[in-house]
Parts: structure tokens; sequence; C-alpha cells
């Protein structure tokens, strides 16, 4: 009984020895993986300079690949962008063919921009919006407005301004301003023929211009002298 239990702490205790080694040696075994690994990857500085040594090459790739020299641009960008990250998070391999991996990665970009839906053509029947000027053109428009305005008197200003600015009827105009219709509407008559006298005289005054500055040049042509 007493040889029994010897030999059962003996086993015991060598499986426990073997145990212990084996979970040892694995451990080193990993930490031999990790530190080959952690070797084998790309430094930030590395890929900045194997990036910039491809990157001529590369962008005539993109350029050939999308048609586009502001999309090439972008791509490569992006490119970098996505690669710089993996290469800051120690998790780039060093490369054997740089030029060759970094144009996989701008292709598989390339194809992923295009499967967005965004960028997918549809049929649609409505019209672009128009390109907003920033309120340029209604700026000019109110200007001007107050500057043909102001040739009239008071009374033709308002009629003018609540009957064909605001839209209202000769009859609320007249209600509004606590005057007949009629005089409202000889007002607005008299106010009318003032614009559009004014607008006849700034048309003719541009159209004068072009002409007056021809015939200035024509003034200044010299002449060649007769021939003897």
């Amino acid at each position: 009984m007493h040889t029994i239990r010897t030999t059962a702490r003996t086993t015991a205790t060598t499986t426990t020895t073997t145990t212990a080694a084996d979970s040892g040696a694995g451990r080193a075994e990993q930490f031999a993986t990790e530190l080959l690994a952690c070797a084998d990857r790309m430094t930030p500085a590395e890929f900045d300079a194997q990036f910039t040594a491809v990157m001529p090459r590369l962008r005539r790739r993109l350029l050939a690949m999308t048609g586009n020299p502001h999309d090439a641009d972008d791509l490569l960008q992006e490119t970098y962008l996505r690669l710089s990250r993996r290469a800051r998070a120690s998790s780039l391999s060093r490369q054997r063919h740089p030029y060759a991996y970094t144009c996989a990665a701008a292709r598989n970009l390339l194809r992923d921009s295009w499967q967005h839906p965004s960028r997918r053509e549809r049929c649609t029947d409505r019209l672009p919006e128009e390109s907003w000027d920033g309120g340029l053109a209604s700026r000019e428009a109110e200007v001007a407005t107050v500057a043909l305005l102001s040739v009239l008197s008071p009374k033709e200003a308002a009629a003018v301004i609540l009957v064909d600015i605001e839209g209202l009827t000769h009859d609320l105009a007249a209600e509004r301003l606590g005057a007949h219709r009629g005089t409202v509407q000889r007002n607005r008559m008299r106010g009318l023929a003032k614009i559009r006298a004014a607008l006849g005289s700034y048309e003719t005054a541009s159209r004068a211009v072009p002409r007056a500055k021809a015939a200035g040049g024509a003034a200044r042509t010299p002449t060649r002298p007769a021939a003897a």
C-alpha cells in the first residue's frame, strides 16, 4: 500500500513538472513568435520612405485608372492615410514589393468607392438645383430698384411699391394709403413712365460707351505717311 502511494505521488510530481515545462515552453515559443512578428512590422518612418519612393509611379497608375487628375490625387491621399494608420498601429508587415502592395490597396479603395450607393447612377425626372451666387443677384436687384424709386415722388413711389412690387390691387392700395383709387392709379402711371424713361436713358448711355471707346481707339490709330 505504501509503495502504491509513493508511486502515485511520484507520477503526480512528474506530471506537474512536465506540464509546467510544457507551459513554459509554450510561452517562450509564443513570445518568440510575437517578437519575430514585431520585428517584421514596418515602422511609420519606413512606410513613409517606401510610399514616397513609389508615389510618382503610383499616381500615374491611378490617373490611368480614374481618368481624372483630381480623383487620382484623392485616391492617392486616401491610400496613404489607410496604410499609414496601419503602420502607426504596428499592424503593417514589411513588403517585398511595395508598389504592387500599395497599388492593390488603392484598387480596393477605388472599387469600394464605386460600390457605394451614393456613386451609383440613378434615373430621375428632377432637374438639378440652380447654383446659388451668395445672394449677389438679389442684392443687385434691390440696389437697382431703390435707385429707380429714388427718381419718383413719395406718392408715386408708394403707388408703384404697393401695386407692382407687393402685388396689391388699386383698391387695396388706395385703402392703405387713404386716397382715392383714381389718385393711386394716376400716381402709379406717372411713376412707371419716369422709370421707363430712366431705363431708356441708361440703355442709351450703355450703348454709347462702347461706341465712344471704339471711336477713341480709331482716332488714336496712327496713319502711315503717304509715299513720296
